[in-house]
């Protein structure tokens, strides 16, 4: 019985013997692959865009500050502040053209320089309208200028809303371009050599649009807020005219009103 024994044990251990020596090499391959790498955010959403997110990040760098460059300057205070529209109105009301000039050249706000380099056209020869033409024609001059010079900066929000798809788009054909050069050598799609590729056409396109939303949001927000503030300046000097040329004409303002009625 022992002898029967013998040579199956034999063989058996062979078999055993055999199955390990093949699957070593399974086995230590997988013990020496690599584990799956753990990327933080950054390096997850921004690295791994490759580098033309080094001029989307500066793209939103730019788009940062003239965001804060436009919200300081596109003030009410330093369009038309109230004191300011105060003191000239009640210099104009009182016929103090002179006055009016000399405070208007003080103040280095909008309304401030508009007043002084239009109040100058006041013809006192006229006083029907005070040459309101003349008036009007200098505070649209000014206004052509001075909206120009702060209109630049706000356009360049424009310029940073149309750079950052540019931007994602170059980076989208950067990767495509590698994911096909990689299947033209290797001929086959795995999905593991095509990936690095594949993270840098999705990730520079997001990150554009990301800088280009706001950009464009921000354009037309400050765009309005330029031509409000331009428009209460407007609206301020057309006051202070109305102010001299009922003064001047108070008797033929007070003869329409008709008797009864409280002034």
């Amino acid at each position: 019985m022992i002898k029967n024994l013998a040579p199956r044990s034999g063989i058996t251990f062979g078999f055993v013997t055999a199955a390990l020596l093949l699957s070593a090499p399974a086995l230590f391959a997988q013990d020496a692959a690599p584990a799956p790498e753990n990327k933080n955010l950054l390096q997850k959403y921004v690295i791994d865009g490759g580098w033309t997110m080094i001029f989307i990040g500066l793209d939103a760098v730019a788009l940062i500050a003239l965001i804060v460059f436009n919200m300081l300057n596109l003030t009410k205070p330093k369009f038309c502040p109230e004191d300011l529209k105060r003191g000239l109105l009640d210099l104009m009301a009182a016929c103090r053209v002179r006055s009016a000039i000399e405070m208007a050249a003080t103040s280095p706000t909008y309304f401030g320089r508009m007043m002084a380099y239009s109040l100058p056209n006041i013809d006192a020869t006229r006083p029907e309208d005070l040459g309101r033409d003349q008036i009007e024609d200098a505070i649209a001059d000014f206004s052509i200028n001075e909206n120009r010079k702060a209109m630049t900066w706000i356009n360049y929000i424009s310029l940073v809303a149309q750079a950052g798809p540019m931007l994602g788009l170059l980076g989208t054909v950067i990767g495509m371009v590698e994911a096909f050069g990689i299947l033209a050598v290797t001929g086959s799609a795995d999905p593991a050599q095509l990936a690095d590729s594949i993270s840098v056409a999705l990730l520079t396109t997001m990150w554009g649009l990301i800088v280009a939303i706001p950009a464009l949001i921000a354009y037309f927000l400050f765009k309005n807020k330029l031509n409000n503030l331009v428009a209460d300046c407007h609206h301020a000097a057309e006051d202070c005219i109305n102010a001299s040329l009922q003064t001047i004409h108070q008797d033929s303002y007070l003869a329409k009103i008709p008797e009864g009625i409280a002034v």
